[in-house]
């Protein structure tokens, strides 16, 4: 099939048709896609031993972009193959990049196959000769795509040969969080030099482009603040007597209740109380954090939603109550739960913000082959603004059908691959007209043009607005943001207004440099970042080594309890960290089986585990190689002692200051048998 492109997509390819490398930067739904296509399919026609890689940041993207893009267009001449963790062949990434033309998958398939040196999986950068990288903003800090081209940029400055063209896409790369040209004008040069490339965009025929892609009329819903909250003033009349049961030392430096900046107080004040072995402190923060949640649902959706979290919340503590703490925290909530349950059935004082979604989404939905998408903050907003849309009997005579759309993962709240891939069917089949979405739909999903698009109560950064914008495609759309008068949505959505615009002057001012004079920019950042990085790579080793594993012992975070050391920690596939001592199982018990979407190479999941003595969530078993039934451990679920004192709960175990041995099934299976022989 041959490949069409618009005149502003022909401009911004010549850079990448010369074989320099660069980064396209064209709107949402400018065909950034179709112009890699076509780029590829050249460089395959007039390049020796062609081979691509056309990299993606998620999983969806892969199938994506092999079936709407890349398979059509190219399939009949080259063999194009799609990977992710979705499917078996990454297991021997290595033989399938031999046989094929092109390979599309996620970054972190390569970046695993980069560094294991498995024959039937080992690839180098020199393999390829053209890297395609979608999304290519994320390509900073220590993102996976920042990894493989931190390699790329090591072997450049090494002066390696064979290094393949790079080709970025990217809607906005943003300013960095940065509010002035200088520092925006930085990012953007960091940016080049992450990926080794110029910056290019349409000069010539930006009318074309915008004919393409029109800007959405954006209008502000703006909602006067709710006039009485007697739900929300309960709530926190309900913190501040858990406030009163803290040492007031502790309660007095917690900022506003409600607020994502309290949330972040009593994040910190549980870390204290774990540090401390203070469980009424951790508690109490937990409980707090909790109530702060409850009361940020009930300034986005609906009051019931709000109490239904708590509700289920305090159902799951009623078996598992330790000591006076917990007994004092689940009693006020039972002494008060009849109350809040009917404050929040009371309408006079719902949430001002539903009745003008109601009112846009009426207005939009006059016309009866509207598509919209209403973007959220979380999971749990998400699921309780679906529930609200199908049941108003105003938006179901309006025949506004919703589904829902959230990232993947294991979660309760999350979804499988399929049923992401099965909604957007149903609304590109006109199944559904409404999407409720997280962030997953902002960014690369194909979904069909919509002539609405609501940001309701969201504070992101100006590539996320800019992502969302854009899926308002249709002919006279409508970009709504709803959000309370004065309130922090409102403020966040005005900066992210102008750090759009700076982010085009940014642009601009990189892109008129001297030629001669950017690329000594690159190379002098270029060279700085191999320099930190090597640093980064000596301290995290010297880090590694700073307590003998046999030193350090976990504790429950929940209880306190000590469960084992850092010498009974192995690791598997530098992924998984698994208890092999058997003395372990008496800490702890099993709860359901655990499934997953996907199939794994050398091991499937069991079931959930959890502290024995306070439910404390800590994992799942995990099957290895079919035979071994191993532990595997979630960090945030402990703190740690040393001799040197006790640390808060890690975020993940690459922060964790001991080394953790590679697991040896011989060993451990030669270690069991000897154990029943015993």
């Amino acid at each position: 099939m041959a490949i069409k492109l618009r005149v502003y997509q022909e401009e911004v390819v010549q850079t990448a048709l010369r074989g320099e490398n660069s980064i396209i930067w064209l709107p949402t739904g400018g065909g950034k896609t179709r112009a890699a296509v076509y780029v590829t399919k050249k460089h395959l026609e007039t390049k020796k031993n062609a081979k691509v890689a056309v990299l993606v940041n998620k999983v969806h993207l892969v199938d994506q972009h092999f079936e709407k893009e890349f398979n059509p267009f190219l399939g009949k001449d080259y063999k194009i193959r799609a990977i992710s963790g979705e499917c078996d062949e990454k297991d021997y990434f290595g033989r399938v990049v031999k046989k094929s033309d092109v390979v599309i998958c996620t970054a972190q398939i390569l970046e695993n196959a980069l560094t294991n040196m498995d024959e039937d999986k080992h690839v180098d950068l020199t393999d390829f000769t053209l890297l395609v990288i979608d999304e290519c903003h994320h390509t900073h800090k220590d993102g996976v795509y920042n990894k493989i081209m931190g390699r790329y940029v090591e072997k450049k400055l090494r002066k390696e040969g064979n290094l393949p063209q790079v080709l970025g896409l990217t809607a906005s790369p943003g300013t960095g969080g940065n509010k002035t040209l200088d520092k925006a004008v930085e990012h953007v040069l960091q940016i080049c030099a992450n990926l080794d490339s110029v910056i290019v965009s349409t000069m010539e025929y930006k009318s074309g482009l915008l004919k393409v892609v029109p800007r959405p009329m954006k209008q502000y819903d703006i909602v006067e603040k709710r006039a009485l909250d007697p739900f929300g003033d309960h709530l926190k009349l309900m913190m501040s007597m858990i406030h009163e049961f803290m040492p007031s030392t502790v309660s007095a430096d917690l900022r506003q209740k409600g607020t994502q900046e309290y949330e972040s107080d009593v994040v910190d004040l549980h870390k204290t109380g774990v540090v401390q072995e203070n469980r009424l402190i951790a508690q109490c923060a937990l409980h707090l954090r909790q109530y702060n949640d409850a009361l940020l649902i009930n300034d986005t959706v609906r009051m019931v939603d709000a109490f239904r979290l708590l509700d289920d919340y305090y159902k799951s503590k009623e078996n598992k109550l330790l000591d006076g703490t917990d007994y004092f925290l689940f009693g006020l909530f039972e002494e008060n739960r009849v109350e809040l349950k009917q404050l929040a059935s009371t309408p006079l004082y719902e949430n001002p913000k539903l009745a003008k979604l109601e009112h846009t989404l009426l207005e939009q939905f006059k016309d009866q082959s509207s598509r919209g998408i209403i973007f959220s903050k979380t999971r749990k907003g998400t699921h309780c603004l679906h529930e609200w849309v199908s049941c108003n009997p105003e938006l179901r005579r309006a025949n506004i059908c919703a589904g829902i759309l959230t990232g993947a993962g294991m979660g309760a709240n999350n979804m499988t691959q399929r049923k992401q891939k099965d909604t957007i069917k149903a609304l590109r089949d006109g199944e559904l007209n409404l999407l409720v979405s997280t962030s997953v739909a902002e960014e690369g999903l194909d979904i069909p043009e919509c002539n609405v698009v609501v940001r309701y109560g969201l504070l992101t950064n100006e590539i996320a607005q800019q992502q969302a914008s854009g899926r308002a495609r249709a002919k006279n759309s409508v970009y709504s943001v709803v959000a309370t008068d004065g309130g922090p949505e409102l403020r966040k959505e005005h900066t992210n207004e102008y750090l759009e615009e700076l982010t085009g002057k940014a642009i601009i001012q990189v892109q008129s440099m001297n030629p001669r004079e950017f690329r000594i920019k690159i190379f002098e950042i270029q060279k700085t970042d191999v320099l930190v990085r090597m640093q980064a790579e000596k301290n995290r080793e010297k880090k590694e080594q700073r307590y003998n594993p046999a030193e350090v012992q976990f504790q429950c975070k929940g209880c306190f309890t000590p469960v084992c050391y850092g010498k009974d920690i192995r690791i598997i596939e530098n992924s998984h960290r698994v208890n092999i001592n058997p003395d372990f199982q008496m800490y702890y018990k099993v709860g359901g089986q655990v499934y997953l979407e996907r199939q794994f190479e050398d091991w499937e999941p069991g079931r959930v585990i959890e502290c024995s003595k306070c439910g404390e969530h800590w994992g799942m078993e995990i099957k290895f190689k079919k035979v071994a039934i191993l532990p595997c451990l979630k960090i945030q679920s402990f703190s740690m002692s040393t001799r040197q004192g006790k640390c808060s709960p890690k975020k993940n175990w690459s922060k964790v200051e001991f080394k953790v041995e590679e697991f040896d099934l011989i060993k451990y299976m030669e270690d069991h048998l000897s154990d029943l022989d015993d």
